[in-house]
């Protein structure tokens, strides 16, 4: 195949082609209605970013820019008076029945014998200490005085004595479980 486009080209001989006259000015006039065609604009954002970056710029300003305006009414929130924060001797007082409270909560056995027992006391318990929380919110509204300290104190004293009592009773279930069973094996 390469020996036949060889040959063919040796045979080949240009021909003269001429131009034809107005070929220039066809030729300027088609470069000129390309040039000149309108085509459609891309639109330009760039406004819009700029825009955006100015508002981005003043938000920022506005978020930490110093204000020397001083709060003349601040939020103090008042300290809440308790028990433990009216004197050191009532503090004494307060911590020795929590205390005790807890150790005596803490040491309870609970069986399912005496769970129905222990709830019931809980339960008691439970109310007494909502009834000491209505008793510091009056000591907060009202003020300091004899009566609100008194109830609180003995609020503290009556939950103590409760899980004392309930103590004994598990004490004595406790030996009244095992006597029996002592004579049952007898």
């Amino acid at each position: 195949m390469q020996k036949d486009i060889r040959e063919s080209l040796k045979n080949y001989k240009e021909k003269n082609v001429e131009l034809s006259a107005n070929h220039s000015s066809k030729f300027e006039d088609l470069l000129q209605q390309e040039m000149h065609q309108h085509k459609p604009k891309k639109k330009n954002y760039e406004w819009l970013f700029i825009a955006a970056s100015v508002v981005l710029l003043v938000s920022l300003a506005i978020k930490f820019y110093p204000s020397n305006t001083i709060d003349e009414d601040p939020k103090i929130t008042p300290k809440e008076i308790s028990l433990g924060s009216i004197s050191p001797e009532f503090q004494t007082i307060e911590t020795y029945y929590t205390n005790s409270i807890n150790l005596e909560i803490s040491q309870l056995e609970l069986t399912d014998e005496n769970k129905e027992m222990v709830d019931g006391y809980l339960l008691k318990i439970a109310e007494l200490t909502k009834e000491y929380k209505s008793l510091t919110k009056e000591l907060n509204t009202k003020g300091v005085n004899d009566s609100t300290i008194d109830a609180l104190i003995r609020n503290l004293q009556l939950r103590l004595q409760l899980l004392q009592r309930l103590k004994k009773q598990l004490q004595q279930l406790k030996n009244l479980n095992t006597n029996q069973n002592e004579t049952q094996i007898i």
